[in-house]
């Protein structure tokens, strides 16, 4: 089975995934569900990135990817007072639907025909739409975290000041990168 395309989108999924655990674990846990400004918390950005991801790889070739029992309004309700044990649980449940079936695809399904909102996609326009969704999200988990840590932020890539160093020695960028994050939780 060739997995050559469907692997590639994996990597980008497990690199986003790490990104925003090594952020959001930078966060004392009664700072998980606080709103800056008006933007959402990291709870509120967890909750919604899980139930998309639950929602739209749940039985993802045979059936719409919004599922009737997602409830995506109430993912953007406050957050306030969220233990990391639950919001931990709960980005699990998400990636464990997305990875197991992703493990199930090969790159013969890319040109298969699925539906999301009634809409008909191809598999690989579906994966390429789910990959960007969860990247913009995981920004905003990457910048609330940054905007609340201040200066104690650990950076989760090349910090300024230190692009020739990286340079001399790359790393993040090199083919087994997605191996050497950090451990995510679950799948």
């Amino acid at each position: 089975m060739k997995r050559e395309i469907i692997g590639s989108i994996e990597g980008e999924y497990r690199r986003h995934r790490a990104l925003a655990e090594r952020a959001f674990r930078q966060l004392p846990p009664e700072e998980l569900g606080r709103a800056v400004r008006h933007e959402n918390s990291v709870a509120t950005n967890v909750w919604h990135i899980s139930g998309n991801l639950e929602s739209r790889f749940t039985d993802f070739l045979t059936t719409d990817g919004e599922k009737p029992w997602r409830g995506r309004d109430s993912e953007f309700e406050p957050r306030e007072g969220v233990s990391r044990e639950e919001l931990e649980e709960k980005w699990a449940r998400g990636w464990t639907v997305l990875f197991d079936t992703l493990a199930s695809l090969s790159d013969e399904n890319l040109s298969d025909v699925v539906v999301i909102r009634g809409l008909e996609l191809t598999v690989h326009e579906a994966l390429h739409r789910s990959v960007a969704h969860t990247a913009y999200h995981v920004g905003q988990v990457v910048h609330t975290c940054r905007r609340i840590r201040g200066d104690d932020w650990t950076y989760l890539s090349i910090a300024p000041g230190k692009s020739e160093e990286y340079n001399a020695n790359p790393t993040i960028d090199s083919a087994g990168a997605h191996a050497s994050l950090p451990e995510t939780t679950g799948p």
